[in-house]
């Protein structure tokens, strides 16, 4: 009997052994399938990551394309200003050119110069102090009769002292007392547009006008700040930009 009991036993124990050997496989399968999902998942990240640099990369080119082309608007409008700042620099020399020649070479003034003082008071309600005022600059503008046009504006000055042309009046007298080397007078007239019409525009002329005077007197120091008040006041003007140059040299 016990022979037969021990093979009895080692057919069970085979059997059992037989039945265990596939487990091995079987995790290894589910291994392997679980690193292809793995790695089925990192791809498709990758793919995602290439796509969204690749549309980033889209959007920062059309972004470089724009700011291309603004920054040629912006140069190619810096340019034309330039060229428009540097013609008005030149008008404004020329017409002091003109100006100061007016008594070796006579020449018409220009008619820039013969604006109101004031947009919003283009007239007066007074019909015979619009035509004193008419009556004095066409000395200058019609007539070029220069020497005659200074009593006519002081003449209108003392008769209408509060008239809306009296900022242009006083500015007209500065220049041509300029013109008869007569400084300290012409100085006088511009200091009053200056100093007593701040809403007149003639003033940042008036400045740049006093300013060069009080240099040419030996004024160094008053004719400096007058310029610098101009810049800083009237920025934008042509008047300004000449100040700008004179006080760089």
């Amino acid at each position: 009997m016990k022979p037969k009991i021990i093979l009895a036993a080692m057919i069970l124990s085979g059997s059992t052994q037989l039945w265990a050997a596939p487990a091995p496989v079987s995790e290894a399968a589910s291994s392997q399938s679980s690193i292809e999902k793995r790695l089925a998942s990192l791809e498709s990240m990758m793919q995602s990551r290439n796509f969204l640099q690749a549309e980033l990369q889209q959007q920062l080119n059309l972004l470089q394309d724009e700011v291309s082309q603004i920054r040629g608007v912006t140069e190619e409008q810096s340019y034309k200003l330039e060229k428009v700042l540097q013609r008005q620099r030149e008008l404004y020399q020329e017409i002091e050119n003109r100006v100061s020649q007016a008594y070796s070479q006579p020449a018409a003034v220009p008619a820039t110069d013969y604006a109101q003082p004031n947009d919003s008071q283009a007239y007066s309600s007074d019909l015979s102090e619009n035509e004193a005022y008419e009556r004095a600059v066409a000395l200058i503008m019609k007539d070029k009769r220069y020497d005659q046009a200074i009593p006519e504006f002081q003449t209108f000055l003392n008769t209408y002292p509060e008239s809306v042309y009296a900022s242009n009046a006083h500015y007209w007298l500065g220049q041509l007392l300029t013109i008869k080397n007569d400084g300290v007078k012409a100085v006088d007239h511009f200091r009053v547009v200056v100093n007593e019409y701040p809403n007149s525009n003639k003033r940042p002329d008036a400045m740049l006008k006093l300013g060069t005077l009080l240099k040419e007197q030996g004024l160094t120091g008053e004719s400096l700040k007058i310029l610098n008040e101009l810049v800083t006041q009237y920025p934008s003007t042509t008047a300004a930009k000449l100040a700008t140059d004179r006080l760089s040299n």
